[in-house]
């Protein structure tokens, strides 16, 4: 993977993040089982992929067990800055465009640069909910451009 470009203090004009809430549901619930989304593969999440999946997660555990049924936490931050070499487009483009002659790029989205077997998503819930969040989490991979699998963290022996 590519090294993170992250110096905010050099980079001017950066795309702000998208993502609304790192945390949702009941943040103060003591919840006995805790299921997490995990990559399979190296990748980089966009901004608008986290969010993605964090609102098709939220929506589907706040529509199956309620408000305070659940805790939702998002894992990883979206640090790493993507930069795009805009291409002219149109008539006597060719003239005006330099191709890949300084060809830095300008700052176009964030992303989290995210390592195999990372977590990104987290649902602490009750045993009663256990197959909703694998749902929910099923429905959040979805969003992302790689495979991931659904571990239980906590409370294995509550499920088998």
């Amino acid at each position: 993977m590519v090294r993170a470009y992250t110096r905010k203090d050099y980079i001017r004009k950066i795309p702000g993040s998208r993502i609304v809430q790192y945390d949702m549901g009941n943040l103060s619930g003591e919840f006995p089982l805790t299921v997490s989304l995990a990559l399979k593969d190296k990748a980089q999440l966009s901004h608008n992929a986290l969010e993605a999946a964090r609102i098709a997660t939220n929506r589907y555990m706040q529509r199956k067990s309620g408000r305070m049924g659940y805790h939702l936490k998002i894992r990883v931050y979206p640090h790493h800055i993507v930069r795009e070499n805009p291409m002219a487009t149109g008539a006597g483009a060719d003239r005006v465009q330099d191709g890949m002659r300084k060809a830095f790029g300008k700052p176009v989205s964030s992303v989290a640069m995210v390592n195999a077997n990372q977590r990104v998503l987290t649902i602490k819930t009750n045993k009663k909910y256990f197959n909703d969040a694998k749902e929910a989490l099923r429905r959040a991979a979805m969003k992302f451009p790689v495979s991931c699998r659904v571990i239980i963290d906590e409370g294995a022996e509550l499920v088998k």
